[in-house]
C-alpha cells in the first residue's frame, strides 16, 4: 500500500513562493503518474497539474506559469513549487498518484489510487 506525506505549507502573503513536497514510500514516484490536487473551504477538490511517468507535465489553466511540479527520483519525491502567490490559492493541498499515464491528465480525483495526508497553505493580502 502506496503512501505519501506532504509537508511544506504554510502562510505566506501575496507574491511570495512556497515550495511543497511529497515523500513516497512503498511506492516510486517514477512508476506513477503523480499529481497535486487542492481543496479550498466550502469548494470542491481541484487538480493543480501532473507529472507523467516519462516526466512530461501539465497543469491547470488557473495556476499555468506560476506553480511547477518536479521530482527527485533519487530522494522519492515530489514537489510543487509556488510562485505569485495569490489569495486564491489558499487551500489544503494533496498529493496523489494513479498508475494510469492515460488517465490522469483529466485530473480527476476518481483516477488517482494513493493520497497524502495534505498540507495547508495560507495566502493573505
Amino acid at each position: 500500500q502506496g503512501q505519501l506525506v506532504e509537508s511544506g505549507g504554510g502562510s505566506v502573503q501575496a507574491g511570495g513562493s512556497l515550495r511543497l513536497s511529497c515523500a513516497a514510500s512503498r511506492l516510486t514516484v517514477n512508476s506513477y503518474c503523480m499529481a497535486w490536487f487542492r481543496q479550498a473551504p466550502g469548494k470542491e477538490r481541484e487538480g493543480v497539474g501532473i507529472i507523467k511517468m516519462g516526466g512530461s507535465t501539465k497543469y491547470a489553466e488557473f495556476v499555468k506559469d506560476r506553480f511547477t511540479i518536479s521530482r527527485a527520483d533519487a530522494a522519492n519525491t515530489l514537489y510543487l513549487q509556488m510562485n505569485y502567490l495569490k489569495p486564491e490559492d489558499t487551500a489544503t493541498y494533496y498529493c496523489a498518484a494513479s498508475n494510469s499515464d492515460w488517465t490522469c491528465p483529466r485530473l480527476r480525483a476518481d483516477d488517482f489510487r494513493y493520497w497524502g495526508q495534505g498540507t495547508q497553505v495560507s495566502i493573505s493580502y
